[in-house]
């Protein structure tokens, strides 16, 4: 098939931003041509990524796979402003530059995020006649309003409701709807989205951060027996740390280190709160570069996922949970949902209440109790789940299935007008 993938985010941009770059060379692999429509890497500084000077558009080639960059304002901060900027700026150039490029596709694979997407989407759908796959990668406008990146006030409310309708209209034109997490499905169906329409893929991690080339025990000066729980990402509210850091001071084993390293609006907040309540055993290691998180995932026996209840939490699957699968490595989760789901359908995981410091505590306890030797067990039976479940060749194998469907489909076929290859 001659596949298109059409995203924002791609290589070399690192993180959640080099998922659909995987997807594209693991169709590629399977002999499919790709076609690939983005924007030029600035994620996530906000300046292009090196070797990169911004043009009108400019087209690149690896093998099968084809890349055509257009034009965006690249920025990725706190500015309101600027990050509208950034996605229109990149809708309003795909939609002018970059579609042409699309002409000709099988089939067309859309990551929604940000869903300003849309406008190359639907021209792609209504004008070149292609199928869509849109696979929510996140929630709009639920993870925008979770975020707090709206605000309050009823502008803000009339912002939600406009982004609540262009989403609606994004599941109308897709000829099928995927979602990440299984809880999700009822909340589309719920928006409207027709059950047939909808496919459960899973999204998968960038499995480089399971090669373990080493680990920062002795630079941190951690003992052999010493068992380490580390939370790496966003220190915001969403994430209820405080409750963490109560169980560390209620856990009296000294065998147990918790690192924690991101920042984010709570990290002071959260200092504070070690100091207050006697929690020696959390060390703060701040904002860690890209190429240490390896060795961090390596130094941590177990990996702390969590999320505040309510709200998004059953049905949010916070991206380190397929990391922490994805290198081998035990799960704590406390948080409701899907998530919790994992940890106890793997094999991998403990599980938590969410923002109970006593569950938490418990919890940790168990980790001790189990030592090093055990927790790489169950890091072991994660990595196995991970390969089965959320792997790149699993995603890839569900893509393609999704997308072969979709062209199969003898009464779509019947009415779709193929117009000549080009772009």
């Amino acid at each position: 098939m001659r596949i298109g993938l059409l995203s924002q985010w791609f290589d070399p941009e690192p993180g959640p931003a080099a998922l659909p770059g995987m997807l594209a060379r693991a169709l590629a692999d399977r002999g499919h041509d790709v076609q690939v429509l983005t924007g030029f890497p600035n994620y996530p500084t906000g300046r292009l990524a090196p070797g990169y000077r911004l043009a009108r558009r400019l087209d690149e080639a690896d093998g099968r796979t084809r890349v055509r960059r257009v034009a965006l304002y690249p920025s990725h901060d706190r500015s309101a402003a600027r990050r509208v900027a950034n996605y229109g700026s990149f809708a309003v150039s795909a939609l002018v530059s970059g579609t042409p490029a699309l002409r000709g596709l099988d089939a067309l694979w859309v990551g929604n995020s940000p869903i300003s997407v849309a406008l190359p989407m639907w021209f792609a759908r209504y004008v070149h006649r292609v199928p869509v796959l849109l696979h929510v990668l996140d929630l709009w406008p639920d993870s925008v309003v979770a975020s707090g990146f709206l605000g309050t006030g009823r502008v803000s409310r009339a912002v939600e409701r406009g982004m609540a309708a262009w989403c609606g209209g994004m599941y109308r034109s897709a000829t099928r709807v995927a979602h990440v997490s299984p809880g999700a499905a009822d909340l589309l169906a719920g928006r409207g989205v027709p059950r047939h329409k909808l496919v459960h893929i899973p999204v998968w991690a960038d499995e480089t951060l399971g090669v373990r080339a080493g680990d920062l025990r002795a630079e941190l000066g951690l003992r052999a027996d010493q068992v380490v729980l580390v939370y790496a990402g966003a220190l915001g509210e969403a994430q209820g740390l405080d409750s963490l850091i109560d169980a560390c001071a209620r856990v009296g084993d000294p065998r147990l280190v918790c690192l924690i390293a991101g920042s984010g609006t709570t990290e002071e907040r959260l200092r504070r709160r070690a100091g207050a309540v006697g929690a020696t055993n959390v060390r703060f290691l701040g904002q860690l570069p890209r190429d240490r998180m390896p060795a961090l995932m390596a130094t941590g026996d177990v990996h702390y996922v969590s999320l505040r209840p309510g709200g998004m939490s059953a049905y949010t699957m916070p991206s380190k949970v397929q990391a922490t699968l994805a290198a081998g490595r035990a799960l704590l989760v406390a948080a409701e949902g899907d998530a919790a789901a994992v940890a106890r359908d793997s094999g991998a995981g403990i599980t938590a209440r969410p923002g109970d410091a006593g569950s938490i505590a418990d919890a940790l306890r168990e980790v001790c109790d189990l030592g090093r030797e055990k927790l790489e067990l169950l890091g072991r039976a994660g990595r196995a789940h991970y390969d089965r479940v959320f792997s790149v060749a699993a995603g890839a194998d569900r893509v393609e299935r999704t997308l072969r469907e979709m062209v199969e489909n003898p009464g779509f076929r019947a009415s779709r007008r193929r117009p000549r290859a080009g772009g």
